[in-house]
C-alpha cells in the first residue's frame, strides 16, 4: 500500500524502493505514529469529517494493532514504505476501506516531525532520570571519601591539593548544565507540528489547540512552512547528547589515568573491566574505554544531520528522511553510556593513602605557601618568585615539602618565617580554601549538601 501513486503510469523501480524504505529504522515509531493518529481522528471527529462511531472504530482498530505489536512477528514480511504507510495499511485491514478517511488533511511531513517529537521527548525525560542517576552516584562517592586529598592537575602535572569530593563536584556540575541543555531542546520539541499541511496549513478546520492538549504538548508550532522543515529540535538533542558524551568521556580518560599502574589510587571493580588473552596480569579499563569511543559515534551522528540539514532548501525534502539514524544512535549511545557510567562510579574503590603520598611528595603546597605570603603583605611576584627558589632548592636536595622545618624555612629567606612551615602539610592549605566554590572541607561539604538539594528537585 502506498500514500501516493495516483498521478504517476509506472510503479517505482524495485532499485528505487530498496534504496528509499525507512521502515527498518523508523519502526521506532510505531506508538507514536499510532498516539498522534489517534488523536487526529477526534480532531476528524470534531471538525466533522469523521461520525463518532467512525473515531470510535478507528481508534479501537489502533488499540489493537499496539496490542499486536507485543509480538515479535509483528513486523515480520513487511515491505511498507515506511512506518506510517504500514500503519495505515494495519489499520485497513481492522476497519477496511475507513482507513482511507485518517490521512484527511494530514501531510506525512507534518506526520513525521510530530512521531520524532513524541518519541524525542520520551528519551529527553529517560536521558535525564539517567543523568540524575549519574549525579547522584557522584555524590554518594564523595560522601563515602569525604576527607580524602588528592591531587588536581593542570596539564597533567601536580597543581594543588583538592578534596575528592571536590572534584567529583565538578563533574556534577557539568552534568547539571547537561541536564538544563536537554530541559531545554526538550521546551523547543514538545510543540505540535500537526495541522500544518505539507507546507500550507490544513484546509480542514482542526482544532490545534484541542490536539495539543490530548498529545500533551507545550504549545504549536507558529509557521506551516517552518514545521514542515524543522528538524532544529533534533539537532538541539544531538548537541546536547554531544555534551554529555563530551563529559562522560572526560571522567572516563581521567578514570583510566588515576587507576592505572603509573597513578594507582584508584581501583575499578572487577564487574567492569576485562583481561587480555595473552597476558594474564591485565585488568582493562574497557568498560571506560568504550565510552570514551562511543563518544565519537554520538559526535557523528550531530555532525551527520547538521550537513544534512545545511543546504536544504525550505520546506520538506527526502534529505530529512535521514535524520532518523542518527537520533535513534546518539539516544541509544547516550543512555547506555550513562548506565555505564554510574555502575563504574558506583563500584570503584578509591585509594585514600596512595592518593595522599602523591599529594605528600609533589610541592601542590606551593601556591599555598605563596598566597599566605601575599596575605602578610609580601607582593605577590616576590612571594611567587621565593617559593619557586624553595621548589628548586628542594629538588636539588631530594627534599619533600614536610621535610622542611620552620627554622630552615627562615634560613631560606626571612619572608618565609617558621610559622609557615604548618602550609607545608596539604590539609592547613585546603582551609584557606573556605570560599564559595572553593575545596576548603566547610565549602566542600556544603556544596555536597547542596548538590543533594538540586538533585531532589531535579527528580
Amino acid at each position: 500500500m502506498k500514500l501516493w501513486g495516483g498521478r504517476f503510469e509506472q510503479a517505482p523501480s524495485e532499485v528505487f524502493e530498496r534504496f528509499s524504505e525507512s521502515l527498518s529504522f523508523d519502526r521506532r515509531l510505531l506508538e507514536a505514529d499510532v498516539r498522534g493518529s489517534q488523536a487526529w481522528a477526534r480532531a476528524l471527529e470534531r471538525a466533522g469529517i469523521l461520525t463518532a462511531a467512525e473515531c470510535e472504530r478507528i481508534v479501537t482498530a489502533f488499540e489493537e494493532i499496539l496490542a499486536e505489536a507485543a509480538r515479535p512477528e509483528f513486523f515480520a514480511g513487511a515491505s511498507d514504505e515506511d512506518i506510517h504507510t504500514f500503519v495505515i495499511r494495519k489499520l485497513g485491514e481492522r476497519a477496511g476501506n475507513l482507513a482511507e478517511k485518517i490521512h484527511t488533511g494530514r501531510s506525512r511531513n507534518e506526520q513525521v516531525s510530530t512521531d520524532m517529537r513524541l518519541w524525542l521527548r520520551e528519551r529527553i525525560d529517560e536521558t535525564r532520570a539517567l543523568l540524575a542517576d549519574l549525579m547522584e552516584a557522584l555524590v554518594r562517592h564523595g560522601r563515602r571519601y569525604a576527607d580524602a586529598v588528592v591531587p588536581g592537575y593542570t596539564h597533567l602535572r601536580r597543581a594543588q591539593a583538592v578534596l575528592w569530593p571536590h572534584y567529583l563536584l565538578a563533574y556534577f556540575e557539568m552534568f547539571a548544565r547537561d541536564t538544563e541543555r536537554l530541559r531545554e531542546a526538550r521546551r523547543r520539541t514538545n510543540l505540535l507540528p500537526l495541522g500544518s499541511g505539507a507546507l500550507a496549513g490544513s484546509g480542514i478546520k482542526i482544532d490545534r489547540e484541542a490536539l495539543a492538549r490530548e498529545l500533551g504538548f507545550e504549545g504549536l508550532t507558529r509557521n506551516s512552512m517552518d514545521a514542515a522543515a524543522d528538524r532544529d529540535f533534533v539537532l538541539d538533542f544531538l548537541y546536547a547528547a554531544v555534551l554529555i558524551m563530551l563529559h562522560l568521556s572526560r571522567l572516563a580518560e581521567d578514570w583510566i589515568l588515576y587507576s592505572s599502574d603509573e597513578f594507582g589510587w584508584l581501583e575499578l571493580a572487577d564487574a567492569v573491566t576485562s583481561g587480555s588473552s595473552l597476558m594474564p596480569q591485565k585488568k582493562n579499563p574497557d568498560s571506560l574505554e568504550l565510552i570514551r569511543g562511543k563518544c565519537g559515534r554520538v559526535f557523528g551522528s550531530f555532525s551527520s544531520l547538521f550537513v544534512t540539514l545545511k543546504g536544504l532548501p525550505t520546506t520538506y525534502n527526502r534529505d530529512l528522511q535521514e535524520d532518523k539514524i542518527p537520533l535513534f544512535e546518539a539516544a541509544d549511545e547516550v543512555q547506555a553510556s550513562l548506565r555505564m557510567a554510574r555502575v563504574v562510579i558506583d563500584s570503584a574503590v578509591l585509594k585514600p593513602e596512595v592518593a595522599l603520598q602523591a599529594v605528600e611528595r609533589s610541592w601542590v603546597v606551593a601556591t599555598d605557601l605563596a598566597e599566605a605570603l601575599a596575605r602578610a603583605g609580601v607582593s605577590f611576584h616576590r612571594a611567587h618568585q621565593l617559593v619557586g627558589k624553595l621548589v628548586l632548592e628542594s629538588l636539588r636536595r631530594g627534599k619533600a615539602p614536610k621535610e622542611w622545618t620552620g627554622e630552615e624555612l627562615a634560613a631560606f629567606a626571612p619572608e618565609l618565617t617558621a610559622e609557615l612551615a604548618a602550609l607545608l602539610e596539604p590539609a592547613a592549605g585546603l582551609a584557606t580554601r573556605e570560599i564559595p566554590g572553593g575545596t576548603g572541607p566547610v565549602a566542600v561539604a556544603e556544596a555536597l549538601e547542596a548538590a543533594e538539594r538540586r538533585l531532589a528537585e531535579l527528580r
